[in-house]
């Protein structure tokens, strides 16, 4: 394998780690969903190592989002707590596996995965929550510091730690998989605010890629003549994607992201190298 590039050569990586970064946090998606397949078709790493770096990408940009929602009013602490119960343990398992699975395996896992992930994204009608019939859980008001007032379902805890188990587990191989799980289920079965359920995942995404980064980096050496600017670019983009978060077209966005999620899956388990 050729020696890695000089840190400086890399500044292009940069502005490329602010979209990336602006456009996850809005759209409460994994930013790993963007890193980790640019770390393998643009820059070459190992399949391992660059969903080790992804997560390590995701704590700082994740980090911030969330203090961004949270100055926001519209984190649901409850369920973002429950959701990463069950996902920090399962993170930590899948995490350590991923560096002992064949790196063919999880190429291909990880670009069919976001593959599959576009194509749902692109057949799915409807991406927001049903606005009529009666609510299937008690309420509790959430008022916003920009003075809106949402109703936000008391939900079992149970169920949420399990989702959070089975989002994790992926998310500890490939670095994506639990805010992709909670954001559509919040929305489409939980009825909640699409404005809570973004909030709500990045708080508990934040927390499982602190967990999966540290482990990423037990397992094997981490790029840190990449990561040395996406880490900045993350958090610039976090603080660009909390703000125009809430003004995007859901479906649009949702069709968007489609598109590039087939594209880049077919791409990473076709064309990355093992």
């Amino acid at each position: 394998m050729p020696p890695p590039p000089n840190v400086v050569e890399l500044a292009w990586v940069l502005p490329v780690a602010v979209g990336f970064s602006s456009v996850a946090i809005a759209a409460g998606i994994s930013g790993p969903l963007f890193f980790s397949p640019f770390f393998m078709l643009a820059l070459g790493l190992p399949p391992a190592q660059a969903v080790g770096a992804g997560l390590l990408t995701a704590v700082f940009g994740m980090g911030n989002g969330l203090r961004a929602y949270a100055r926001q009013g519209v984190v649901d602490v409850r369920s973002a707590l429950a959701l990463a119960a069950g996902a920090i343990p399962a993170t930590v398992l899948g995490a350590h596996l991923a560096h002992h699975v064949p790196a063919l395996a999880l190429r291909l896992g990880f670009g069919g995965g976001l593959a599959i992930l576009g194509t749902h994204l692109l057949l799915a009608r409807r991406r927001e929550a049903p606005t009529t019939g009666a609510p299937r859980w008690p309420t509790r008001p959430m008022m916003t510091r920009d003075g809106v007032r949402l109703e936000v379902p008391l939900r079992p805890l149970a169920p949420r730690v399990l989702l959070g188990a089975a989002g994790g587990a992926v998310t500890g191989m490939m670095s994506a998989g639990l805010p992709e799980l909670a954001t559509s289920e919040q929305i489409l079965r939980g009825r909640v605010p699409p404005r809570v359920a973004v909030a709500t995942s990045t708080f508990a995404m934040a927390l499982v890629a602190l967990a999966g980064a540290a482990t990423h980096a037990t397992e094997a050496a981490l790029p840190w003549h990449v990561v040395a600017w996406t880490i900045p670019g993350a958090l610039i983009g976090s603080t660009l994607g909390s703000r125009v978060g809430r003004h995007l077209p859901p479906r649009l966005l949702a069709r968007a992201l489609g598109w590039l999620f087939l594209i880049v899956g077919l791409a990473v388990a076709t064309l990355a190298p093992a």
